[in-house]
């Protein structure tokens, strides 16, 4: 890349939140997790390689809290942080302490929340001067360039008048290879010890190839917020110069995950990458939709892929079909059989509480993942986030009932939607049924003992993510009396009073 003008010294933070609460910058759930885990700010740290007199803080996994960011900041005239929709009040907040202790600082807010919602998060605080939308990796140089907010496009901001106004929107980034890469601002600003993702080994490092999914899924946050549902992507040739220097940089790293929405969008791509990225020797693994087939499977297998993120989401065929997942369950099962005949580890996502959810819709899906035996899973709500199909459903049909929180007092996922039939209380408690009718089976207890036995590492980490586990199951217990207790209050107060006098 050519120099262009000098750039302002600029922080860019993931800030500090709740306990544990992985807050977006590279997390499509916005929330605390069963076991602490985090993935990396991959989306702060594509803007900061742009901006050679930068510095990137993830806050969460380095347990630094505003008091210690606060001193941070205090040496940047440039602010760029990215909010989420259950933490914006709490960004705003520190937005308000950084102006107060360095007045001539420019502050900006990036993120889904911010690029659907720039006004809102504008009117957020006044200390928030200018908002990025879409693809914010150039809005946020040229504003560290100095440029004149008016001409920055994909940008909204608060004028001298106190207005606020918003610029035209940015063109989506066409050409991927000409982007640095992340790896370096990871090196320079990063403790790679501190990112633990359950399924993938430690260390591990995550970043992305390419961004946008063809998909159209209607609860999905990032195609439908930044990214765009055109897949744009470095080349291949590109992805293993990038992958040689990573290896590097990070000769410690066990598993490289390629965390594109769908690195598997377009499979010729995928199979060339892996050809490339087994001569290196590396292990690695990445996102892929239910639907692979088994020539991309067995190729990517033979050159060192060690395991798929899956979203299964529901075992209910009605409710693949509402929310446009464009996968059939014959599909699911054919691709699973094949990972397993191949040897390809597979974690697999659920989603309880999308549109068409029952009792029986429920129970159909914790069959279903029994009946396809992964290795691990993940159970999560749906969550309405603003700027997604499935936000504007919930709007029109009225199945929002938690006034658009997303998150709990301490950061973990509420049931937002409930439908007829089904309250918001049976899908937050259905979580932990899924759980334990999985897990807690001959199978899946086998296959963790043995990695256990395997690795004495394993081991120690394994039982520290168990605690975790059950703890965390402790906590949505209490969260659970809470909202049923709000439930029949509510209750309560719509019963006609009778006088007794």
């Amino acid at each position: 890349m050519t120099s262009g003008p000098e750039t302002a010294p600029t922080l860019f933070l993931n800030p500090p939140s709740y306990r544990g609460f992985d807050g977006g910058a590279g997390s499509r759930y916005q929330a605390r997790r069963e076991v602490r885990s985090f993935w990396y700010p991959t989306w702060l740290a594509q803007p900061a390689a742009l901006i050679p007199n930068s510095r990137l803080v993830d806050a969460p996994p380095h347990d630094l809290d505003s008091a210690a960011v606060l001193r941070i900041a205090r040496d940047y005239p440039h602010v760029v942080i990215h909010t989420s929709s259950p933490t914006l009040a709490g960004d705003a907040a520190l937005a308000e302490n950084i102006k107060n202790q360095r007045p001539d600082a420019k502050v900006g807010f990036v993120g889904a929340h911010a690029a659907v919602l720039p006004e809102e998060t504008l009117r957020a605080s006044e200390a928030i001067d200018w908002v990025g939308r879409k693809e914010f990796d150039f809005t946020c140089r040229e504003v560290a360039e100095g440029r004149p907010l008016p001409q920055i496009t994909g940008l909204s901001y608060r004028g001298d008048d106190g207005r606020i106004h918003h610029n035209p929107e940015r063109e989506l980034i066409a050409d991927f290879d000409r982007l640095p890469s992340v790896m370096d601002v990871y090196r320079r600003d990063l403790d790679i010890s501190r990112y633990f993702i359950g399924y993938l080994k430690h260390p591990y490092v995550s970043h992305y190839s390419g961004r946008g999914c063809p998909a159209q899924c209607t609860f999905c946050l990032w195609p439908q917020t930044v990214g765009g549902h055109r897949y744009r992507a470095k080349s291949p040739d590109a992805v293993a110069a990038e992958m040689v220097h990573a290896r590097r940089l990070f000769p410690q790293v066990k598993e490289f995950f390629f965390d594109d929405d769908t690195f598997t969008a377009y499979q010729p791509r995928a199979r060339e990458i892996a050809i490339r990225l087994g001569r290196l020797g590396l292990t690695w693994s990445c996102n892929a939709r239910a639907n692979v087939s088994y020539e991309t499977l067995k190729v990517m297998h033979d050159h060192g892929l060690r395991l798929l993120l899956v979203g299964y989401e529901s075992g209910n065929q009605q409710i693949l079909d509402n929310i446009k997942k464009g996968v059939r369950l014959e599909e699911a099962k054919r691709f699973t059989h094949d990972c397993h005949r191949l040897g390809i580890t597979i974690h697999g996502t659920f989603i309880l509480g999308l549109p068409g959810e029952t009792r029986e819709t429920i129970q159909k899906t914790i069959a279903f993942a029994k009946s396809l035996d992964l290795f691990s899973i993940q159970v999560s709500l749906a969550a309405p986030y603003p700027g997604t199909e499935l936000y504007q459903q919930a709007l029109r049909s009225g199945w929002l009932k938690t006034d658009g929180h997303l998150v709990g007092e301490a950061g973990e996922q509420l049931a937002a939607l409930e439908y007829d039939g089904l309250s918001e209380q049976e899908i937050f408690k259905a979580v932990e049924e899924f759980y334990k009718r999985y897990y807690f089976r001959l199978r899946p207890v086998s296959r963790i003992l043995w990695t256990m036995l395997r690795d004495p590492d394993v081991m120690k980490r394994r039982l520290r993510e168990g605690w975790e586990f059950f703890e965390f199951m402790r906590l949505r217990s209490h969260t659970a009396g809470k909202q049923e207790s709000s439930a029949e209050h509510a209750e309560k107060r719509k019963r006609p009073q009778i006088d007794t006098d």
